[in-house]
């Protein structure tokens, strides 16, 4: 039987499941594949630790150099993560002519375009369907299922972390920071957390979708980014109340124009399936002219599952490598000739429904002053709640709005702030009604 052989680069959480998958279920893929996948050499920085794995001999080591210039190789893991090193192994790897399996969405978001470029002049697959969604064949989705579609919206959960703190504020009334250490402690979220809770690893993965659902470059800086720190189990019972959940959301418009590109939270209705994703799963709703919309669900990180997306991509390579080695499907579903210059639409422009969080003076003509200033914007209220309970002396007003401009209730805000009745910093979350019915 052909052998196939495999370089692993880093041995964290994610490169262990990998090596795990590729020693305990080898008859599993062989038998499926027609060949045998070997882990040749498999590197970390420390190798002497228990990774819960038995290793043969002379398997580990910690020159990750010699394993991705290594000429018996065929297929390299990239598991480092990060955008120094990982991209150094894997440009010294495809420089090789090897084949490269990855899921570090941080460096395709950045440098994605100079990567894919590289990989096709050598003639060589870089494979990325673990960079999104985990054990959601998103990617695979978008560069081949959907080929046919024009897609024009997809809107997705892609971190569970995020996801998790919010199901834990909203099933249990948990303050922020409780439940991001309830997270921290069953292992959904980092010790240094500001990657997923201020929506950077959402944004990350927003940028490949987008790329690959309309063929336009990535530009990271373009995509408007706001994380989960600022919401309080007070918004999530009245978004409750009034027939909403919320969600960290990336979402992405196409109307021919300009490309919305944007992660925040976001108010979504009941009635959407998105609502009742919880926990640490993810799920994404992708629309194209054939096929209408259509949603995956999945577990979006850990071990095993991340770990199984990675070897979903390797089969996919040593098929191709047994089949006289080219690529059956370039790493976007865009030629690089017909890849566009499609204007991301600044946040500014966007349309969308708001809810309004003031703590208000309880004094006379306090709501008349607000409404005013939501008026003169062209702002139309389509429900406002006074509580009799204070916070910190003062009376919280909910407001929710019909659809306005982003750039007039920005200024709105501001005028709103600076009255003399309005204590501390308006809270404002975007309402996104077009998920209404889905489940229809």
């Amino acid at each position: 039987m052909k052998k196939i052989k495999v370089g692993l680069l880093g041995l964290g959480t994610i490169g262990t499941g990998v090596a795990r998958i590729l020693l305990s279920n080898r008859d599993v893929i062989s038998d499926r594949l027609g060949a045998e996948l070997v882990l040749k050499h498999a590197s970390d920085l420390d190798i002497n630790r228990d990774f819960g794995v038995k290793f043969p001999d002379g398997v580990l080591t910690t020159d990750s150099e010699a394993v991705a210039s290594d000429p018996e190789i065929d297929i390299i893991i990239e598991l480092i993560g990060g955008t120094g090193i990982a991209k150094t192994l894997i440009e010294k790897a495809i420089s090789a002519g090897k084949h490269v399996v990855t899921a570090n969405k941080a460096l395709l978001a950045v440098h994605g375009r100079e990567l894919f470029g590289m990989a096709a002049e050598k003639g060589v697959s870089l494979a990325f369907e673990a960079s999104v969604g985990g054990c959601m064949p998103v990617i695979k989705t978008m560069r081949e299922s959907l080929v046919a579609n024009r897609i024009s919206a997809f809107t997705g959960i892609l971190n569970g972390t995020c996801n998790y703190i919010l199901t834990r504020i909203t099933e249990e009334g948990l303050p922020f920071s409780e439940a991001l250490a309830e997270a921290q402690a069953e292992g959904f979220a980092e010790a240094d957390p500001t990657l997923d809770i201020e929506g950077h690893d959402t944004a990350h993965k927003l940028a490949i979708l987008a790329a690959l659902a309309y063929g336009i470059k990535i530009r990271l800086d373009d995509i408007y980014v706001e994380g989960i720190s600022g919401i309080s189990p007070i918004d999530i019972q009245f978004a409750q109340k009034t027939g909403y959940t919320i969600k960290l959301l990336a979402i992405s418009k196409n109307d021919g124009r300009a490309v919305e590109a944007r992660v925040h939270p976001a108010m979504i209705p009941k009635s959407s399936m998105l609502s009742h994703v919880n926990g640490q799963l993810n799920a994404i709703s992708i629309t194209g002219d054939a096929v209408g919309e259509m949603m995956l669900y999945g577990h979006g990180a850990g071990m095993m599952p991340t770990a199984s997306a990675i070897l979903a991509d390797t089969v996919d390579i040593a098929i191709d490598i047994l089949q006289g080695g080219e690529s059956r499907m370039p790493a976007m579903p865009f030629t690089a000739g017909h890849m566009k210059e499609i204007p991301i639409r600044p946040i500014d422009e966007i349309t969308t429904g708001y809810y309004l969080r003031l703590a208000a003076v309880d004094r006379p003509g306090v709501l008349s002053k607000i409404s005013g200033i939501l008026g003169n914007r062209n702002i139309s209220l389509k429900s406002m709640v006074q509580t009799e309970r204070k916070l910190n002396g003062a009376v919280p007003l909910f407001m929710l709005t019909h659809p306005a401009e982003e750039s007039m209730m920005k200024k709105a805000i501001k005028e709103i702030s600076d009255l003399d009745v309005i204590s501390g910093r308006p809270v404002l979350i975007r309402i996104e009604e077009e998920f209404q019915d889905t489940e229809d």
